[in-house]
């Protein structure tokens, strides 16, 4: 099966509080290599050019509040 890979180049890639300017290849839904600069290896790489966009870690809502079922109206305002 062929595996979908995506290469981001010139992001600014935010991590532990440091933004450094990379690139950042992910192969099908695993990032493989962040680095400086990296070179698609064949043409049938998605490349995104994200120029001067900023890119985060994943993040999760903490102030989500679950409810039981049938009590939806409680999340109403």
């Amino acid at each position: 099966m062929h595996q979908k890979i995506t290469l981001i180049k010139n992001a600014k890639i935010v991590n532990e509080g440091e933004i450094v300017n990379g690139d950042i290849l992910i192969e099908g839904e695993i990032i493989t290599k962040i680095a400086p600069s990296i070179s698609p290896k064949s043409a049938d790489v998605n490349v995104f050019d994200a120029e001067g966009q900023y890119v985060l870690p994943g993040a999760i809502d903490d102030q989500v509040h679950f409810r039981e079922p049938a009590l939806t109206h409680k999340a109403n305002i």
